[in-house]
């Protein structure tokens, strides 16, 4: 237990540069259920551990990783998203809290819901944790994702396969919609978590993240940040049946400019929410 504890301190004097004290830690007990498959409960209750050369060796590794920026969640393949189990690579982003608040607000809407044929879209699906967990938490819906990137989808449709959901994917670029979908496809949810992030936010983010994660799923033009809320608003428009809604996560600092352009495009009610921390995170729009 002595050995642990003394990892434990390492990893957070170490990794001090790139974390606080307690992101340090929760890596260091992500790191150890990966080598050890123990969890932290396990570990708080000082479980025996197989401490030998090659989880040393092991553990080494990933710590040397860690120190170039790697995101822990890159380095061991998997994160845990709404309770579900998801792989995720450099192709994809790695899911966020705030993203579960966005899934778990169409959740609290649409779980008791009556409708047979639910039909929900998720553009810009990355992982698939968003139409994952939904088709987890509204079995009856009829879930469809789609991606610019064929590499993401791969990885999406494994985690779909893995979590035994059935998602319809497709492969297909937004911003040309109009030219993609018939007039008589129809759905009662649309979600997003569109690229949001202007170059000019960069020296704000974690090194990490403008390191390893892909930029085509973070960035926008900086003359043009609203151009996926603007397109996904009129693929929507066009698109959501008759009292569907919309559902977006948005760049906290934007939260104004997209509720006015939704109000603007004739959507009845545009509420913006606030995430646990109250920033502005979430728009809900009704048709």
């Amino acid at each position: 237990m002595q050995v642990l504890n003394d990892l434990r301190k390492k990893f957070i004097t170490q990794l001090s540069s790139l974390y606080d004290a307690s992101e340090a830690e929760s890596v260091f007990f992500l790191v150890m259920e990966d080598v050890f498959h123990y969890s932290r409960k396990d570990f708080l209750l000082q479980k025996t551990f197989p401490f030998g050369a090659t989880e040393n060796d092991k553990i080494e590794d990933i710590l040397r990783r860690l120190l170039t920026g790697e995101p822990i969640q890159y380095i061991i393949g998997s994160t845990r998203f709404m309770g579900i189990h998801l792989l995720v690579n450099k192709r994809v982003l790695i899911p966020r809290p705030e993203t579960e608040e966005l899934v778990d607000c169409v959740v609290q809407d649409y779980k008791a819901d009556a409708i047979e044929e639910l039909r929900l879209m998720d553009v810009g699906t990355g992982s698939g944790c968003i139409p994952i967990a939904l088709k987890k938490h509204i079995p009856q819906a009829y879930v469809f994702a789609m991606d610019v990137s064929n590499e993401a989808l791969e990885v999406a449709k494994h985690n779909a396969l893995i979590n035994n959901v059935s998602i319809n994917f497709l492969l297909a670029d937004i911003l040309e919609w109009d030219i993609i979908f018939s007039d008589d496809i129809q759905f009662d949810i649309i979600v997003s978590n569109p690229p949001y992030i202007p170059p000019g936010e960069k020296d704000l983010m974690h090194p990490n993240v403008l390191q390893f994660e892909p930029h085509l799923a973070l960035f926008v033009e900086e003359k043009a940040p609203l151009l996926f809320y603007e397109t996904i608003a009129a693929f929507a428009l066009k698109h959501l049946r008759p009292q569907g809604k919309l559902y977006f996560e948005i760049n906290r600092h934007y939260g104004e400019e997209v509720k006015n352009l939704l109000q603007k495009k004739g959507f009845r009610e545009v509420y913006l929410l606030q995430d646990l921390h109250g920033a502005d995170r979430m728009i809900k729009a009704l048709l």
